[in-house]
């Protein structure tokens, strides 16, 4: 696929993104930044959560890594549905009868100062790292099929991609992106279905001929029974119910465009009909992956291109933009249009939310009497400051890599999600206080606990975020101080 192409069609996305920025972010203030002035479209908000959800890394990553892993993501999809019931019928109506703008003020007013900002500050570093692994993967995809042969570094590949979010956020906020997700969450869509049919057609498959070649490769096996694998199917599920929870429910900004929904019944809609949709979108997606296989199976050439780590693996992530620039016709442009529909939110829903929680939790903005002119100032400021964490952290990734990155963001998920699930559960079904200056320690103490345990006693995989819920849940009982009526009553 021709590099020139490529950039042409990069920057008449952007453009096109530009153009949808202007026109939602038009009489902007900082409550639209931060609400969304809370008149979000609830249908709106759920759809553009698919490709928010999904984000570059699902649309790579959960492809190639059928190659190596078969379907074992499967039964974590299934598990989606208990977790995101918990968002909508538990944690929202918290959320809305408290009126929060940062859902992390529910541990102010729930335990103290200490707890509320140990929980702002795991979120932060949660989203920084998280968010920053992802858009690290489309990155590198830039770089690799479109500036390298420009003689382009990697640095500056990084540094323009995340100066368009931010330019293209910094004035609209959630407003700006309810809109630019839905439009992104379209061209996701359409660039796996265009992808299934071109190489179907590559394999001169029909409909038919390509559901049942998949239902028969191996790659399709969805249950791992093997109680000691990290994919096990169990643990997969469990996975699946409590990952949401803590990178959905917990995160301010996956809750932050909820929040903007109207009111509350418009925001459970918006978290039902989102999850309703994310799992066929995500079976399309490992479909996807069995054909991919299939066709290098058919190609054993493009094995060169792709490669392996150091064990000998197929590297997962390089196996979708391998195969699609490898064919002929539109298939790469499809590829590419889909992977930068699926990473901008990434980045930019990141960059609002971490600019909401550093604002609101660390700098407290809704509690001074700053006038407007000043609180945008100070906004903008820590929005470029965290845009500068990114692009270091991109860097930082683009030395480190060395496993499928949808992987990597669920093991750094269970570490820094996992003390946040704890204290919101302990918090939530236990109305005992705990002393308030211990939680910090508890909080940094777990995942340490926890890596030990994963790394020389016993693999829990994706799940291993309950371990660290349940271990901080534990710290907290152990310094619970007295049962009380709590602040939110």
């Amino acid at each position: 696929m021709n590099a020139t192409i490529l950039l042409i069609t990069f920057f008449a996305y952007t453009a096109l993104l530009f153009v949808i920025a202007w026109v939602t972010s038009r009489k902007a203030d900082n409550q639209s930044f931060f609400t969304g002035n809370r008149k979000s479209n609830w249908f709106l908000v759920a759809y553009g959560m698919i490709g928010a959800s999904l984000s570059g890394v699902s649309f790579m990553s959960v492809p190639g890594n059928v190659y190596n892993e078969n379907f074992y993501y499967l039964p974590m999809l299934l598990g989606f549905i208990a977790g995101y019931a918990v968002i909508a019928f538990v944690l929202l109506p918290l959320y809305f009868k408290m009126n929060l703008t940062s859902i992390y003020t529910y541990l102010d007013k729930r335990f103290g100062n200490y707890s509320y900002k140990t929980g702002a500050s795991f979120f932060i570093l949660s989203r920084l790292l998280g968010a920053t692994l992802r858009t690290f993967l489309v990155v590198f995809v830039l770089y690799n099929f479109v500036f390298k042969d420009m003689g382009i570094p990697f640095s500056i590949a990084a540094i323009i991609f995340v100066l368009i979010a931010i330019i293209y956020t910094m004035r609209g906020g959630v407003k700006t992106i309810v809109w630019t997700d839905t439009m992104q969450t379209t061209f996701m869509i359409v660039a796996i279905v265009a992808a299934v049919i071109f190489i179907c057609n590559e394999l001169n498959w029909s409909f038919g001929e390509m559901i049942s070649s998949v239902f028969n490769d191996k790659h399709s096996d969805v249950f791992n029974t093997d109680w000691s694998s990290s994919r096990n199917w169990i643990k997969q599920f469990v996975s699946g119910a409590i990952v949401p929870i803590a990178m959905t429910g917990l995160d301010q900004a996956m809750m932050q465009k909820s929040l903007s929904c109207k009111n509350i019944r418009q925001s459970q809609k918006n978290i039902i009909t989102s999850v309703a949709m994310m799992i066929p979108v995500n079976v399309l997606f490992l479909t996807l992956g069995a054909i991919l296989a299939i066709y290098i199976g058919q190609n054993p050439h493009l094995l060169g291109a792709i490669g392996a780590n150091a064990e000998g693996i197929v590297e997962a992530d390089k196996i979708f933009p391998v195969v699609a620039f490898s064919l002929k016709g539109i298939v790469g442009i499809f590829f590419f249009v889909g992977l930068i529909s699926a990473a901008y939110p990434t980045c930019a829903n990141a960059l609002t939310s971490l600019t909401t929680s550093s604002c609101i939790d660390i700098l407290n903005m809704e509690k001074r009497e700053w006038d407007e002119k000043t609180k945008k100032l100070i906004r903008m400021t820590v929005m470029f400051l965290l845009a500068t964490l990114f692009i270091l952290l991109i860097l930082i990734f683009n030395d480190l890599k060395d496993d499928a990155v949808i992987n990597m963001v669920y093991q750094i998920a269970a570490y820094t999600y996992g003390p946040l699930l704890g204290l919101f559960m302990f918090g939530i079904m236990t109305k005992m206080k705990t002393l308030d200056k211990a939680v910090p320690f508890i909080c940094i103490s777990v995942p340490v606990i926890c890596f030990v345990i994963e790394k020389y006693i016993f693999s829990f995989g994706f799940s291993l975020i309950l371990l660290c819920a349940a271990l901080t849940f534990a710290g907290m009982f152990v310094f619970s101080t007295e049962s009380t009526k709590t602040k939110t009553e």
